[in-house]
């Protein structure tokens, strides 16, 4: 191999600490024009995962083994991993079958999207947590008793949503046959089945008119331009998780058609749409969305009570 075409199954086998690992790591990382977006922004953080996740180490604790030796056998799977992750562009989520969210752990593969939601950053902010003022949006955790998760993926959100909200009961609904079956797994492994309900089919079909005092949905919501143009790194997702038409906003249309009809008075829904803001207030001009941002995000979700949603998709009684 030459130093345009590096080859990590032979050189990690001449690197001896974590230390060197994660040099040499980041070196190829950035030596590659990998693109990163699946839990991690760049190099550094997505190297470091992978180097500590591989090796089952904690992953937010790299100094207190920097300088920790490693076996044969380590530096082989290190090196296979980081071949990997260059050569066929693989996310490190992937590769290592684990991700984090809000410093909770999920297992992770191509049967589901990558988790990375900016609504977990929200969950735990005062804006839903119970430290906020009266203008929070939930002031009482304790006091949300059933929400429901449309697009639930692998299950993320909704076992959030049980750590956030501990007197809810939570219903999780996914289209897909392969990515609920992952939730399963991630809902037993935090023995929350008591809890969460997982429906499979497509958004309110499966619910048979129950309503919510929190709906949360990271749906589908790249559009077909953009679709046609992303890195190699997520055509390893389920398409079927990312695209929602031409201007993304196919499945967000139908929950503001369907969701005020499954929203108790005075509740909300918190709907990730990306960078589609723009064609989502074009498409409902009248609809007083209330954009959220985050440490890592500007206007990337909404709020919207069950009294602003767009006049098509409002309830006709106040009844629950």
């Amino acid at each position: 191999m030459t130093a345009q075409n590096p080859d990590p199954r032979r050189e990690c086998a001449e690197l001896s600490t974590l230390r060197d690992m994660l040099r040499y790591a980041v070196s190829l990382f950035r030596s590659t024009d990998l693109h990163h977006g699946h839990g991690a922004t760049n190099a550094m953080d997505e190297a470091a995962f992978l180097v500590l996740e591989t090796l089952h180490l904690p992953v937010d604790d790299f100094n207190a083994f920097a300088e920790a030796r490693l076996t044969a056998r380590e530096k082989a799977l290190l090196g296979e991993r980081l071949a990997r992750r260059v050569e066929e562009r693989i996310p490190a989520a992937y590769l290592t079958g684990r991700t984090y969210l809000k410093g909770f752990s999920f297992r992770s593969d191509a049967r589901a999207i990558i988790p990375r939601s900016f609504i977990a950053d929200l969950l735990f902010s005062p804006l839903f947590d119970g430290t906020g003022d009266a203008a929070a949006l939930v002031v009482d955790p304790d006091a949300i008793h059933r929400v429901l998760d449309l697009c639930t993926g692998g299950g993320s959100l909704a076992i959030l949503a049980a750590q956030a909200f501990p007197e809810a009961r939570i219903d999780a609904v996914e289209l897909s046959p392969e990515a609920a079956s992952l939730a399963r797994e991630n809902i037993a492994d935090y023995g929350l089945g008591d809890r969460i309900t997982l429906h499979e089919g497509d958004l309110f079909a499966p619910l048979r008119g129950r309503t919510y005092d929190l709906i949360l949905s990271n749906p589908p919501y790249v559009d077909a331009e953009t679709m046609a143009m992303l890195p190699a790194e997520f055509r390893h997702e389920p398409a079927m998780a990312l695209g929602s038409g031409a201007d993304g906003l196919d499945v967000t249309r139908r929950i503001l058609a369907e969701g005020a009809r499954h929203l108790a008075p005075g509740a909300g829904l918190l709907c990730e749409v990306g960078l589609a803001r723009p064609a989502l207030e074009a498409a409902f001009p009248e609809t007083p969305f209330l954009w959220l941002d985050t440490e890592e995000s500007e206007a990337e979700v909404f709020w919207l009570p069950r009294e602003d949603f767009p006049a098509a998709g409002k309830p006709k009684g106040g009844a629950r």
